[in-house]
């Protein structure tokens, strides 16, 4: 519960499960203020407003993960406060040919972030795509290959490691999409899809995740793994499916109010991010070229008057006596969930 926001204030709360802040601003505002004072909030809402579709499927292929051709589209009319001027580096008109090469028809056209089946088009010729693009406004939109499957999974992956596979049926109505009584799967197919959903969200750093992989000729195609608030109605998913999200998601929550250091950043941040910072702190190649040197600096009173601040930053630790209010608030873990 919420009744004020303070900056930089630290919540109540050890770990919250967010299902609700794309929806509403306010309450993504509210937990990345929340995660900068030590919250472990369920996704991580700083990566979530940087996350898009596209983007995901080029990090896909970085990652080893098939994807199906995609290209990404300028918006059909300009975007508010701008003009001409602001798109010179844009040519005009695109190459429409050499798109429509490389994806192929039929194909689908859909925003680059979002979701929900929202704005999604099944295009089955040029003609059709001038005509629905035009219907898109201001939207981003990327054009996609069709990948006509014979096996459709959706795969839940909480908390990392804990991934839940389902066969799936997209064309059907929502409450029918889930396939409890459908042909047998090769343990091979099942342990890739399992090892790509874990790469995939090794990769974005998401806690609580699904991902829809469409399976042509044997190989698995990610279609759909940016839904960071994914469907767990009990009425769509089945009983069965809505049961296991609900003990894996308690035991995560529980697992990381358990593993909560209060004042410290208590984030999932995904390899792409960690990746990129790794380099800038280790720096492996400055420490091999002056090796020789630094032994005898070891020496000199510049060396010794280093020693002397460590002994002096050791009562730092004291601090931590000053985080001990928070260490019983995470004790008393309050978790919220929609």
């Amino acid at each position: 519960m919420i009744d004020k926001v303070m900056q930089a204030d630290p919540t109540e709360y050890a770990v919250i499960i967010d299902r609700i802040s794309q929806d509403v601003p306010f309450y993504r505002a509210y937990l990345k203020n929340a995660a900068i004072s030590g919250t472990a909030v369920l996704n991580n809402p700083f990566w979530w407003s940087a996350d898009e579709k596209f983007f995901n499927n080029a990090l896909a292929i970085k990652t080893g993960v098939p994807v199906p051709k995609t290209v990404l589209l300028p918006s059909k009319e300009r975007p508010d406060d701008t003009t001409e001027n602001s798109f010179r580096n844009l040519k005009y008109p695109m190459d429409w040919d050499g798109i429509f090469e490389h994806i192929g028809f039929p194909a689908y056209m859909k925003p680059f972030a979002g979701g929900g089946w929202k704005n999604v088009y099944k295009l089955n010729n040029a003609d059709e795509f001038f005509k629905s693009h035009s219907e898109t406004g201001q939207l981003i939109m990327m054009l996609q290959e069709e990948i006509v499957f014979n096996e459709y999974f959706r795969c839940y992956c909480l908390g990392g490691n804990e991934v839940r596979i389902m066969q799936y049926e997209p064309r059907n109505p929502h409450h029918l999409r889930y396939v409890h009584d459908g042909p047998p799967l090769s343990k091979k197919l099942l342990d890739t899809v399992k090892d790509y959903t874990i790469k995939l969200n090794a990769a974005l750093g998401y806690d609580f995740n699904t991902v829809e992989f469409a399976v042509r000729d044997g190989i698995p195609y990610a279609i759909d793994f940016c839904n960071p608030a994914p469907d767990a109605d009990i009425n769509s998913v089945g009983q069965e499916n809505f049961e296991w999200v609900v003990e894996t998601a308690a035991n995560m929550a529980i697992k990381r109010a358990q593993e909560h250091k209060p004042g410290q950043m208590n984030l999932t941040w995904g390899t792409f991010v960690k990746n990129a910072v790794a380099p800038t702190t280790k720096k492996p190649a400055a420490k091999k070229a002056p090796a020789k040197k630094a032994a005898p600096a070891i020496k000199t009173p510049v060396a010794k008057k280093a020693p002397a601040k460590a002994k002096k930053a050791t009562p730092a630790k004291t601090t931590t006596a000053a985080t001990k209010k928070p260490v019983k608030k995470a004790t008393t873990t309050k978790r919220k969930s929609k």
